[in-house]
């Protein structure tokens, strides 16, 4: 069996469609005759696409080839329309959320989708984030920060305390990354921003005490492998060891923060899986493969299927079961 966490979708808008944004070159689909597609910002061409991306007919097709059993689907982060004015994004939050929903209708057994929210407001944030609850959406994405305001904020908190109130899991995705002035060519806002921004996301919460606030039962993951965090552990702890500036608001050595949130699995090298498991603890890595984009993996749960590196009990628990844990999917 597997779960696939992390697998985007982008609904088939038009530019039309996204005039409820109100924001300079908002994102939309272009859909070619080919069948191959075109994500859009106004009238750039924002990057290419392949049709599982809005065909929920193709998308199962590529589910059946690889046996994915179930996707969690999230929309693509540049639809988050963080930098919208707030009551124009929470409409454009319940339409991208409405449409996964239809999306998902198709085979609901099969595809589970996760909301977003208009971030920027704390109350709207939280409304979407129940009505898309009470809709049928197993949990809410979102990015690691908004404007500047790291996880740490004081709403975005109080964001996660709704969440973990209300028992919505929470996936966190990097996006709009920091630097993209030095990273303009080989994708390094991807290869280098993207794990940074969420390496920052995750020791914005446990340097900054928010974890000793935030509600044990808060279920929390980051998105691909959770970045920089597993491989950088060590010299947190040991900067906590030695400044009292790291330590600050931090009562405990970051290390012990770990059991408070899971990563997915999209490191795409099973040595590198297999620290991972190591720093997080088994259950706390669930099967992610950033479905259907290029820097994604390929064949979902292959690699860690064919690893000698992992026993059947550690498979089973990556594949499947902490995923149906986590959202309580995989069981109809």
């Amino acid at each position: 069996m597997k779960i696939d966490i992390h697998a985007h979708f982008f609904p088939h808008l038009s530019q039309a469609d996204t005039a409820v944004l109100g924001i300079d070159s908002p994102p939309w689909l272009r859909v070619d005759d080919d069948a191959s597609g075109m994500i859009m910002t106004g009238d750039a061409e924002y990057r290419p696409v392949q049709a599982p991306l809005w065909d929920t007919a193709a998308r199962l097709r590529d589910m059946d080839a690889n046996d994915v059993d179930v996707q969690v689907i999230s929309a693509t982060p540049i639809l988050f329309g963080y930098a919208g004015d707030a009551a124009a994004t929470s409409k454009w939050a319940a339409q991208v959320n409405d449409l996964a929903s239809e999306m998902c209708e198709a085979d609901p057994t099969r595809l589970r989708p996760l909301c977003q929210v208009p971030l920027q407001d704390l109350n709207l944030a939280r409304t979407e984030a129940s009505r898309a609850q009470a809709n049928g959406h197993v949990g809410v994405h979102i990015g690691n920060h908004v404007s500047g305001r790291n996880l740490d904020d004081p709403d975005l908190v109080a964001f996660l305390h709704h969440c973990a109130a209300e028992d919505i899991p929470v996936l966190v995705h990097p996006w709009d990354m920091m630097a993209r002035e030095r990273m303009p060519k080989y994708m390094l806002q991807w290869l280098v921003g993207m794990p940074s921004e969420t390496h920052l996301a995750i020791l914005s919460l446990i340097l900054s005490g928010a974890f000793e606030r935030l509600p044990k039962d808060l279920k929390l993951c980051f998105a691909h492998g959770g970045g920089n965090f597993a491989q950088q552990l060590g010299r947190v702890d040991n900067a906590w060891k030695r400044r009292d500036l790291v330590r600050a608001d931090c009562p405990l050595p970051p290390s012990s923060y770990v059991e408070r949130f899971c990563v997915d699995s999209a490191v795409f090298d099973d040595t590198t899986l297999r620290f991972l498991l190591d720093v997080m603890g088994e259950e706390r890595v669930l099967m992610g493969s950033d479905y259907p984009f290029p820097l994604g993996e390929i064949h979902p749960g292959k690699m860690i299927e064919e690893s000698p590196l992992f026993n059947e009990t550690t498979t089973a628990a990556v594949l499947y079961g902490n995923a149906a844990k986590f959202f309580g999917v995989g069981d109809d």
